[in-house]
């Protein structure tokens, strides 16, 4: 098992699923409101708004979260003032570690980010220390009763997508970063809805890491994505199925 999306799916099952769904709406409204911050408020207009609702409404975010987010990305309310940060790391076994973050208040955030690496085993790096093994593409997911395989294949094909991965339950289409909101947008179009469309870090190469290594990791990993701050984890570690399996 390779350490992007996939390992989304394990976390899930550990998370309680209230406290899983008000962290996903947070970082959903962080993201509507960043992007009306960046493009304005007409979804029309601005793709990567029209992108962002989109995923709220799959994902069943009530209405007025999703207009209270509109309008804190119109205000000049200093709480609504997010800039995007990017941290970089190790963790055990020397697996690279990209952590994403939205914040109103970017000392608070480092700090609570070395904290969580040191806490955990880890090492927090330099701006650019893990990220040259990893490529920014976009990535959609798309859930696998809405397509056939062979449609999605040539989907990808006819879009020039950059790669293609199927696992039991979705498709995940990989695309050029800049490519993504209006990707998605066919997608939609195409196929009814995406289940999610965001930019992600896609290892070139992968570590192997045996079951200790592999559970400090996930401890670690787990932790970055509890905090309030973070939109996003990338680690480019590889599990096998039986670890995997003694694990969860």
């Amino acid at each position: 098992m390779a350490g992007h999306s996939k390992f989304k799916n394990i976390m899930h099952r550990k998370g309680a699923q209230d406290k899983k769904r008000a962290k996903v709406f947070s970082r959903l409204g962080k993201e509507i409101s960043v992007a009306v911050k960046t493009g304005g408020t007409d979804p029309e207009s601005n793709i990567r708004l029209r992108s962002a609702i989109n995923t709220a409404k799959n994902l069943n975010m009530p209405k007025d979260n999703i207009e209270r987010a509109i309008k804190k990305g119109e205000g000049n309310d200093p709480d609504s003032n997010y800039e995007e940060v990017r941290y970089e790391g190790y963790g055990p076994d020397g697996t690279a570690i990209i952590v994403e973050a939205m914040t109103n208040n970017k000392n608070r955030t480092a700090a609570e980010i070395r904290s969580i690496f040191n806490k955990s085993g880890g090492n927090l790096g330099e701006s650019g220390s893990v990220s040259f093994g990893f490529k920014r593409l976009g990535a959609i997911i798309i859930e696998k009763n809405l397509a056939t395989e062979e449609e999605i294949f040539d989907f990808s094909v006819e879009n020039d997508s950059e790669d293609l991965e199927i696992n039991e339950e979705d498709y995940v289409i990989y695309c050029d970063q800049s490519a993504l909101h209006i990707l998605n947008d066919k997608i939609v179009s195409k196929f009814g809805s995406s289940k999610s469309a965001d930019l992600i870090w896609k290892s070139d190469t992968s570590v192997e890491v045996e079951k200790d290594s592999a559970e400090k990791l996930f401890k670690l990993l787990n932790a970055l994505e509890d905090n309030d701050d973070v939109q996003g984890v990338s680690s480019n570690f590889e599990v096998s199925e039986e670890t995997l399996a003694s694990l969860t």
